[in-house]
């Protein structure tokens, strides 16, 4: 308890809580260390794990957050705070994944079930001892407030018997009803949509909710596509970085590949038929459509191996979060509303568009064939087919 602050100039300070000495820039030890800045830097102890750190100079004052072990924005170590809606076993993942890659400093997690989300919560952060200093806690959409990103994971999994549009439409009403609550909470977030289907409910969302469409992004094909890249690597004996191939339009049975856009190791695929049979390292005889039926099903065979899936899709939206955070700007195949591009309007799925801290920055205009344009015009169709039978 106490406060300790450094004047402008150079000062010595011997951090006395744990928690700061992961923070390398501000306390590399228990040992000391000399911070040579002409700003202020000020560490105010408050309670037994309660800390608001603040970076202040003659011309701009203090700011800073509070929490439970929380540490707060700085120049150095931006805060990343990130609530996941919905604390099933796919928004459990996220949380885990992200304190375990370092991506957010604050996680809330926030679901109908708050004794489930709240067990949830404690039982990630008590492994934060071997992870990067994050508070993973449970909340209700007030605690969302100042979240830089959204993932919204909530929805039910299909019922014995039940159709997919009446799966559809209870989903669709979950969205219809988070939406205002959160949207009014934290107006300023960049929103995830996981919950299936995503681009159905990616649509919804943009229509309910009053958020700026540049700031809702809808996982898409961004797990498709890490299929296709993960099985073509497997068959090539190549890494997966090497592989840019994609996975477009909905996140379902009508999605495709525009094998014009795929590339091996910056070779066209299909360049590359001829050297790769007289090479005995590579296992595939190009058999596009089976190759796109492998990746179609990839998802129910998991299922029916485990009963759900949720590592991989865990997996790919911590690298959406990632790729926003960073603000470098990454093509990803998220699903995003059309206007016109490609001939389609008013739905949303995937193409490549570019990403960052400002959310949805542009689509990408790749260059696709005619039979590439007639599948992707098709997957549309059949995504307003579903749309046109929703009430929301």
């Amino acid at each position: 308890p106490g406060a300790l602050s450094s004047s402008t100039g150079t000062r010595h300070i011997r951090p006395t809580c744990s928690l700061f000495s992961k923070y390398h820039k501000f306390c590399p030890s228990p040992a000391t260390k000399n911070l040579q800045a002409p700003a202020r830097i000020n560490l105010h102890f408050s309670g037994k794990y309660d800390i608001i750190l603040t970076k202040s100079s003659p011309s701009s004052p203090a700011v800073g957050r509070t929490g439970q072990g929380h540490i707060s924005q700085t120049e150095e170590h931006p805060m990343s705070k990130i609530t996941i809606i919905g604390a099933g076993s796919v928004g459990a993942t996220i949380a885990n994944d992200m304190v375990t890659m370092g991506i957010a400093t604050e996680i809330v997690l926030i679901d109908v079930k708050t004794e489930k989300a709240r067990g949830e919560a404690l039982d990630i952060y008590q492994g934060i001892t071997y992870c990067s200093p994050a508070i993973v806690r449970s909340g209700d959409y007030p605690d969302a407030a100042g979240s830089d990103i959204v993932i919204i994971t909530s929805g039910i999994a299909r019922r014995p018997g039940q159709t997919r549009l009446e799966l559809i439409q209870t989903n669709a009403g979950i969205i219809r009803d988070i939406a205002p609550q959160i949207a009014k909470t934290a107006p300023e977030a960049l929103y995830i949509i996981v919950s299936n289907p995503v681009d159905v409910l990616t649509y919804i969302f943009h229509k309910v909710s009053g958020i700026p469409e540049k700031r809702i992004i809808g996982t898409g094909t961004t797990l498709d596509t890490a299929r296709l890249q993960a099985e073509l690597a497997r068959r090539f004996r190549i890494s997966p970085q090497n592989i840019h191939a994609y996975v477009y339009g909905e996140h379902g049975d009508s999605s495709f590949v525009p094998w014009s856009l795929a590339y091996i190791a910056n070779n066209p695929i299909n360049e590359l038929k001829e050297t790769a049979r007289e090479n005995p390292l590579t296992d595939w005889n190009y058999d596009y459509d089976a190759m796109e039926e492998f990746v179609r099903t990839s998802g129910a065979r998991v299922i029916q191996a485990k009963g759900a899936t949720f590592y991989a899709i865990s997996i790919s939206v911590c690298h959406i979060c990632k790729c926003i955070l960073t603000g470098a700007g990454t093509a990803l195949t998220v699903s995003t509303m059309f206007h016109g591009e490609y001939g389609i309007d008013d739905v949303c799925m995937s193409t490549l568009s570019v990403v960052d801290r400002e959310g949805v920055r542009y689509r990408i205009p790749n260059r696709l064939t005619e039979d590439e344009v007639a599948r992707l015009r098709h997957s549309a169709e059949c995504l307003k087919a579903v749309i046109r039978q929703v009430a929301f």
